[in-house]
Order: structure tokens, then C-alpha cells, then sequence
């Protein structure tokens, strides 16, 4: 047998030492056992912290604090939830924010999530616990509902949780939208008496004013159902001669009901105080228009060929404000909301658009020969009105326009219908959006009509529907809101929409 070279033996194979000791092996080489250093134990309070902070979800069991001496010794269960809540608590009171290599103080770093909306701000509050604190902050969301249209009239200390406060609302205008699309709703009758005649109505926030040709003025409150409705008493002594005269306009907002009557009087009320009228004032003749803005106590009436406003002083007597004259009689009248100083209206007569302000009296703001104004709205800096034409300009459409109230300038024209415009509404439509009615039963684009309360006058009786409703009124609707708003020609329902409204 050929012996095996030596570099190729197996480690056992190899020769003995001399004297037969064997060569002890590498592997079975003692080592030398020494104490392992432990790096420092970081408190369990402060591992949290950085976890949390990190965006991380560590372990909650971590190494208890030290306990003070004589302090007995639990069993370590509740540890962990001792620590995360005190965090929770040190974070509620945080003044620095962590900002990936910096640290904001707490208003900068709210100051940076302002300009987030709804869905970048959930997701920032999954990036941390500290920045889920900063991004449900009370202020975001207070500004945010604010922006959005909702709850314009609250201050930010009367909601515990504006987030929820937003859902909810965005919730119920989602309801609100869908069954007005789908015509479900409750509709609910205010008859009056048998043998009063209904001339005008109005309504604002749920609240519906009526007046009639024996000269009352009701008020209804759709929002609660067993409210009586009173009625506003007249001017003491216009009644003891004889019949009152009919009531030719009604108008209400939030403070205020106004009535004006066939004889040219004027009735202000004021809803907190009481039935009886707080100021009336009398034309020499039949008043064609009435407006009352939206906020605030200004009344605007135009009789002949003049248009009067009246305003409270500081003390609350009543006053003449303002008195224009115009060249045609007005068909249309609006007052300019939110303006400081003396109220500003605008007037349409005929083919002739009017902006009326007391340092600029009688200004012309739009004036085209052969083409009437069909309708009118204003809001803050706009006013937005139809024109319809005939006779030598048959090749232009119907159209609508908008105007600039600072510049005066005719922004833009829109819709294109052989149909009159018969309705517009501006001021409580979207931003830059206007919601128009026609002739031809179709609402023009640009349409995001959410009603909530829907007066409708039908031979004398006013119907109100509900679309924030579950139930489905049926037959009692009338046919105007059953129908598929595609037919060209139909009867004139008379049907008037708190938003947008119109005179009826």
C-alpha cells in the first residue's frame, strides 16, 4: 500500500509528538472566559420616547423605572402602560416638534400644517404619535370647516371636536345632496284660512314668512313643527279705518321680516323682540321691488321712479339712508352683503343696470338697448343678471352676465338658451360657481343646488319639503318635482327655492 504524502494526511492521521502527547486541537483550545460589558441600560421611559417619535410601534415591556427605596414592587404587568401614558401626557404638552433632523417649536410647526387639507393631515397623523397631536390640533379643523362653508357662525371654543363637528357636516350635505337629486324627502302643508289669498313668501334658514291680500304676515318655523305661527301685527291704526291693503312683497333673514303693502307702507320687525313692527315707513306710490341683505338691518324699497334705503343709527332710531332717482321704473333690487360704511344696492329697470351708492349716486353699471333684465343676484363683489333679447337682435342668445362691482368691468357671459332666464343665484352658490334657472326647466351649468327647505306657493297653500328627510313623500309632491326636468314647454308651477330662490 503507498504510503500518503504528508500534506495530504487528515489532521488524526498526522504524527504524534514525541513523548505521545497529543496535539490538542484548535477547536478544543480552552478560551479564556472574561466578563462581557454590557452597554448602560437606557431607561425604559426614554426607548419609548424614541420609538414613538421615530414613527415606530416598539414594545411597550420594556425595563421599569427605578422605584424609590421602601417603594414595594408589583409584578411588572401595568410597566408598560405606565410609561406609554405618561408619554402621551408629556406629549399633550410638547413645545418642540420633530421635523425629520430639526426640532420646530409647537406654533411653527402648526403654523406649516395650515395649508394642509383633510387628507394630508391624515395622513401626517400616522406618521407619529407627535405629529397625530399637531395634525387633530382644534385650530386646523376649526379652519378648515371654515373654508369649507360650515358652521360659519360659531366661534372655535363652541365645538369640543371640530374634526367630528366637519364629518358630520360634510355627511349631511352628502344626504342632503342625494335625495334632492332622487326627490326623496317629507313634504308638509301651512295652510291658512279658507278665502285668504297668498301673494309673496320667502324663507331663510327653515324660517317661512307669508303675506296675503287681507294684509297678514305669518311666520312659520319648518325646523319645529308644533311652533303656532304667529302673526305680525300691523302699523298701530293703519287697520281701524278699514281693510288692510294686500301685501305685495315679504322678505326675512336672520334678525329681520319686512312687508311691504299695496299702498306703498313698509313694515319692519324685528324677530327677537316681538310681533309688533320696530319701523315702518310710507310711499307715495306702489312699491315695484324690496330687498333686505342677507345680514344686518338695511332696507331697500324702489316705488316710481325712486329707490329709498333705510338703515338704523347706532342708537337704533330708524333713518333715511339714501334716496336715488331713476329714469325707468325698477324691476329688480338687491343689496350689495358685507359692506362697510353706507349700504350699497343695485337696481335693474328694464334694459338698465344700476349701482347705487350714497358718494355715487345713480352710476350705470350696464345699459344695452333692446335687451331687459330677466333676473338678479349680487353677492360681495359681483352682481350677476339675464338678459334676454328680441326684436333686432334675435341672432344673440339669452344670456347670463357677470360684473365686477369695484371695476365695473363685465367679467363674463355664460349659458346660451333661446328660454328667458327667469332666476339666478349668486351669493349663496359655491365659489366661483352661479346657479341660474330657465324657461326651459333646466338648471344652467355650473349648478350645485343642495336645498334643505323648499317653499313652494300652489293655489294659495305652501308646501315645504324637507330633503334632509329618510322618507319618501310620494304622490304628495307635486308633479314640478316628480317630473325629469327634460320637457321644453309646461305650466308655470310657481315654485320658489329658498337656494337659489326666486320671486314669485
Amino acid at each position: 500500500m503507498a504510503a500518503v504524502p504528508a500534506e495530504l494526511r487528515r489532521p488524526q492521521e498526522r504524527p504524534e509528538r514525541a513523548g505521545g502527547a497529543k496535539r490538542p486541537r484548535r477547536e478544543e483550545r480552552p478560551r479564556e472566559e472574561r466578563p462581557r460589558e454590557e452597554p448602560p441600560a437606557e431607561p425604559g421611559y426614554l426607548a419609548l420616547a424614541r420609538g414613538l417619535l421615530a414613527g415606530g410601534a416598539p414594545a411597550l415591556r420594556g425595563p421599569a423605572p427605578a422605584r424609590p427605596a421602601g417603594e414595594p414592587a408589583g409584578d411588572g404587568a401595568g410597566d408598560g402602560d405606565d410609561l406609554l401614558g405618561q408619554l402621551i401626557r408629556d406629549l399633550n404638552e410638547i413645545n418642540e416638534v420633530p421635523f425629520f433632523d430639526v426640532q420646530l417649536p409647537y406654533e411653527l410647526a402648526l403654523k406649516i400644517f395650515q395649508y394642509l387639507g383633510r387628507a394630508e393631515l391624515g395622513r401626517c397623523a400616522q406618521v407619529s404619535r407627535t405629529w397625530k397631536i399637531l395634525a387633530e390640533d382644534e385650530v386646523l379643523w376649526y379652519r378648515l370647516c371654515q373654508e369649507e362653508g360650515y358652521l360659519l357662525d360659531m366661534s372655535i371654543s363652541d365645538q369640543s371636536c371640530w374634526k367630528v363637528a366637519l364629518k358630520n357636516c360634510r355627511a349631511r350635505e352628502c344626504t342632503l345632496k342625494y335625495n334632492w337629486k332622487n326627490r326623496i324627502g317629507a313634504v308638509s302643508q301651512l295652510r291658512y284660512e279658507l278665502g285668504k289669498v297668498l301673494c309673496d313668501v320667502h324663507s331663510w334658514d327653515g324660517v317661512v314668512i307669508a303675506g296675503y291680500t287681507s294684509g297678514e304676515v305669518r311666520l312659520w318655523d319648518t325646523r319645529t313643527w308644533d311652533y303656532t305661527a304667529p302673526i305680525l301685527e300691523a302699523v298701530p291704526g293703519a287697520g281701524g279705518a278699514g281693510p288692510r291693503p294686500h301685501v305685495s312683497f315679504v322678505r326675512i333673514n336672520s334678525s329681520l321680516a319686512v312687508a311691504a303693502h299695496e299702498d306703498g307702507t313698509v313694515s319692519v320687525w324685528n324677530l327677537l323682540l316681538g310681533r309688533e313692527p320696530i319701523h315702518h315707513y310710507q310711499h307715495n306710490q306702489r312699491i315695484q321691488a324690496l330687498a333686505l341683505g342677507p345680514e344686518g338691518a338695511a332696507v331697500a324699497t324702489a316705488s316710481g321712479f325712486e329707490v329709498k334705503v333705510e338703515t338704523p343709527e347706532d342708537r337704533g332710531f330708524w333713518q333715511t339712508t339714501a334716496t336715488f332717482e331713476i329714469q325707468k321704473l325698477v324691476n329688480f333690487l338687491n343689496l350689495v352683503p358685507d359692506v362697510a360704511g353706507s349700504p350699497v344696492a343695485v337696481a335693474a329697470a328694464e334694459d338698465i343696470v344700476y349701482l347705487l351708492k350714497a358718494e355715487d349716486p345713480g352710476k350705470i353699471l350696464h345699459s344695452v338697448y333692446g335687451q331687459p333684465v330677466t333676473c338678479l343676484d349680487v353677492s360681495a363683489h359681483e352682481a350677476a343678471f339675464g338678459i334676454k333679447t328680441f326684436g333686432w337682435l334675435l341672432n344673440e342668445p339669452n344670456q347670463i352676465l357677470l360684473y365686477n362691482l369695484e371695476t365695473n368691468q363685465c367679467l363674463t357671459k355664460v349659458g346660451n338658451s333661446i328660454g328667458d332666464f327667469t332666476c339666478v343665484n349668486l351669493h349663496d352658490s359655491p365659489p366661483h360657481m352661479l346657479v341660474a334657472g330657465n324657461k326651459d326647466r333646466k338648471c344652467d351649468e355650473g349648478s350645485g343646488v343642495c336645498p334643505g327647505c323648499v317653499p313652494c306657493r300652489y293655489r294659495g297653500i305652501i308646501y315645504s319639503y324637507e330633503f334632509s328627510g329618510e322618507q319618501l313623500a310620494g304622490d304628495s309632491v307635486l308633479p314640478i318635482c316628480r317630473s325629469s326636468y327634460d320637457e321644453l314647454t309646461g305650466y308655470n308651477y310657481n315654485i320658489g327655492l329658498a337656494t337659489p330662490y326666486d320671486s314669485i
